[in-house]
């Protein structure tokens, strides 16, 4: 982690972690207070985040270290070597910055990704081919899934989202697959909830085919997702942000409209109605 600024190294350190509110908090503390941060102590750094004396103890072996003191001696020993290397940009940037940059690179590798464009299109023909559509999204993913099945249902003739849990959510599913639903996509992001897990197991065994968007190919609802295309959040700020999922959403929506011979006449007789009654101030 030589040749970076001290809120810059903190910052390399605590991305792709996955953190806790609390924990988050911590870092963020950390960031901000980076040239001290290698000399607080675990109830100093605990009172400037705000947290108990144990959450600091429970953030520095969730980075992997034995400890708050093994994170502070790891901090200790890298510091003189950064602070004796010329910086480069990013020693200018602060933490805004930073979490942009973190995006930046997160679509880079969506970008990559999407150099093999056949699993989106294997989706997209998954997704125009169900009807009902379920879309799937709760917690941190609703918006997701809201977002999503707003702009499906420009093209697609029968969408129903599903952006809340509870006991109606089994129901939800075995209406829509009695209706004739064969796919159902979802969006699962940090931290995924337990919920979500249980409803694509359940779906699976209605016989739906799952199509997921998730932060890894690894995440929890891995085992139960029949296609998972994943798109990595930023983890850099107090709270995720998903800039990647969201914009491989559009792209399913893209290839789910070349699998719908009427998606373009939809869209034309929406912009007509819309014109019509004055909807959108131009």
């Amino acid at each position: 982690m030589s040749g970076s600024s001290p809120a810059a190294r903190l910052q390399r350190l605590f991305e792709g972690q996955r953190l806790t509110p609390t924990q988050r908090r911590i870092a963020h503390s950390m960031v901000r207070r980076a040239a001290d941060a290698p000399f607080l102590s675990s109830v100093e750094l605990a009172e400037l985040a705000g947290v108990s004396q144990p959450s600091v103890t429970r953030f520095a072996v969730a980075l992997g270290f034995d400890g708050y003191p093994a994170l502070r001696k790891h901090l200790r020993e890298v510091a003189p070597a950064d602070a004796a290397d010329g910086g480069g940009v990013e020693d200018s940037l602060n933490e805004y910055q930073q979490a942009v940059r973190a995006e930046i690179e997160n679509l880079r590798h969506l970008s990559e990704l999407l150099a093999d464009p056949a699993p989106v299109e294997r989706a997209g023909r998954l997704l125009a081919g169900s009807r009902p559509l379920l879309v799937l999204g709760l917690r941190a993913a609703s918006s997701q899934a809201r977002g999503f099945g707003y702009f499906a249902a420009k093209v697609h003739p029968d969408v129903r989202v599903i952006d809340e849990g509870g006991s109606m959510l089994h129901d939800r599913i075995d209406s829509a697959r009695r209706a004739g639903a064969s796919a159902l996509m979802c969006f699962a992001l940090p931290r995924h909830p337990r919920e979500v897990v249980d409803a694509l197991a359940h779906a699976q065994e209605q016989g739906l085919t799952v199509v997921t968007v998730a932060d890894s190919a690894f995440a929890p609802v891995a085992a139960h997702s029949d296609l998972l295309i994943p798109a990595a959040v930023g983890t850099g700020l107090a709270f995720d942000t998903a800039c990647a999922p969201m914009l491989l959403g559009r792209a399913l929506l893209e290839a789910m409209c070349d699998g719908l011979p009427e998606a373009q006449a939809r869209l034309e007789e929406f912009d007509a109605r819309a014109a019509a009654r004055g909807l959108f101030v131009e």
